[in-house]
């Protein structure tokens, strides 16, 4: 069963109950309101006649005064008037009947002839016409000397309360036929953008990430349909930086191994006889080979990072130690570009619990993207201080700078802000990854024309689990 039918089902389950618990009570109030009302009507004027007969004849003789006593309790009344003796015998009736039958087997009258109100409703036997009777004893001397009926038929009644309840009902199928229009139009609303949803989800399982669904309102289902949008233009953009990445790749692979392969077949033909040639030649042959190693441990690092396979060697590490033997590392780099390359490090700052390794490669990683978009005589600052908690280390270059929208995507993974620079895209984001697991954090800010700055955050005592 689909969902429309579940939610319209539903609601017309719950209307349909709480209709006919209402009609019910309804009919039953309507029905109790008008009966009772004549019930009422009957006994204030039963009441009245039982009075005043036992204030104004209770020392006459009840069948002497039967006629006396008819007219003066049918006076003021619509409703049939009888006047039997305590045994139930007919005495008088106001509608002129003479009947020689014992009234004493219908219910009201029994309960009278005992001194106390009677009351029945029931068919009327020759009529077969729906009525209600109350009797009451007329006492004297504390003994019932006889009984006032009064009958009323219900007919009228009956027919008021049937067209009330007609009406009653009628307004019930009226109220559960638009609800159930309405819940129909409600569960379309809901199901139109699951369609959507599953139609745009189809598609995208079929590989087509170019659909997207409509978002028709602003609510629960809107937001769903505007994360599978943003779900498919991340996988839009992660595919277009994967063909980016294999291409790039490719391209870096390629080019040490046609050298190395140049270089073979170059030493292969003369490279016996000219020991000059052949040095340079293994010279470059090794720094290809370094080449290629540095790119399938990034990627071999890449993929431990994604699998979330990489643990931390932690030790004691000497932060401005640790940067001044970076420096001195890519500091004759920095000279052959012609770029100032400073260090700046407190000589007091704390030492931290970290894998100096991993630690290494970050660094390098940073300085190598600094160095890759600083002109000659402009300056990379590398600096350390301290915060509270840690240490803040710095790369602050006054290179080409970011724009806003490479530097929301340039952590992802693959992303390179010159297409054509050399690399894989991966090193900054394995970087930001390695500061997580030191428990750190990585913050780039940056500004065309002006440069770019990478701070990190690493706590000093650090303890791996």
């Amino acid at each position: 069963m689909g969902i429309q039918r579940r939610l319209v089902g539903s609601y017309l389950l719950v209307t349909c109950i709480t209709v006919l618990i209402l009609e019910i009570f309804l009919l039953v109030s309507v029905k109790y309101y008008y009966v009772h009302n004549v019930e009422r009507f009957l006994m204030n004027q039963g009441e009245l006649s039982a009075s005043f007969f036992q204030q104004y004849f209770a020392d006459e003789d009840v069948e002497k005064q039967s006629e006396r006593l008819l007219k003066g309790f049918a006076h003021n009344s619509d409703a049939q008037v009888q006047i039997l003796t305590a045994s139930g015998n007919l005495l008088q009736d106001s509608t002129g009947l003479q009947s020689t039958k014992l009234l004493i087997q219908f219910q009201d009258v029994l309960t009278a002839s005992q001194g106390v109100v009677g009351r029945w409703k029931g068919t009327e036997p020759v009529t077969q016409e729906p009525i209600l009777a109350v009797s009451f004893p007329l006492i004297a001397k504390e003994k019932t000397v006889g009984i006032v009926r009064f009958v009323t038929s219900l007919t009228d009644t009956n027919r008021t309360v049937n067209q009330i309840s007609m009406i009653l009902i009628v307004a019930g199928i009226i109220v559960i036929v638009m609800v159930t229009s309405l819940s129909v139009f409600l569960s379309r609303t809901i199901t139109k953008s699951i369609k959507d949803l599953k139609r745009a989800a189809d598609r995208m399982t079929e590989g087509d990430f170019s659909v997207r669904a409509h978002i028709r309102y602003r609510d629960e289902l809107g937001s769903l349909a505007e994360t599978l949008n943003m779900m498919a233009s991340k996988v839009v953009q992660n595919e277009k930086l994967k063909n980016e990445f294999i291409s790039s790749v490719s391209h870096e692979l390629r080019t040490p191994l046609t050298s190395i392969k140049g270089w073979v077949i170059t030493l292969k033909s003369n490279g016996g006889e000219n020991k000059p040639l052949l040095l340079e030649g293994l010279d470059i042959m090794e720094s290809e080979s370094e080449r290629l190693t540095d790119m399938v441990d990034e990627l071999l690092d890449f993929s431990k990072l994604d699998n979330g396979r990489i643990t931390l060697q932690l030790g004691p590490v000497h932060v401005s130690e640790f940067l001044h033997q970076i420096g001195k590392q890519l500091a004759p780099r920095a000279a052959r570009q012609g770029v100032k390359f400073e260090i700046e490090a407190e000589e007091t700052l704390s030492v931290i619990q970290a894998d100096s390794n991993r630690l290494k490669q970050v660094m390098l990683n940073l300085i190598d993207n600094a160095l890759k978009f600083t002109d000659p005589y402009e300056r990379i600052l590398i600096q350390a201080s301290s915060a509270q908690g840690g240490v803040v280390i710095s790369v602050q270059d006054t290179g080409s700078g970011i724009g806003e929208e490479d530097l929301a995507n340039v952590r992802n993974k693959f992303y390179k802000v010159d297409k054509h620079a050399s690399g894989s895209g991966l090193g900054l984001s394995i970087s930001e990854q390695i500061v997580k697991l030191h428990h750190g954090e990585l913050r780039i800010t940056s500004q065309i024309g002006v440069g770019t700055t990478v701070q990190i955050f690493l706590p000093s005592n650090l303890t791996i689990s």
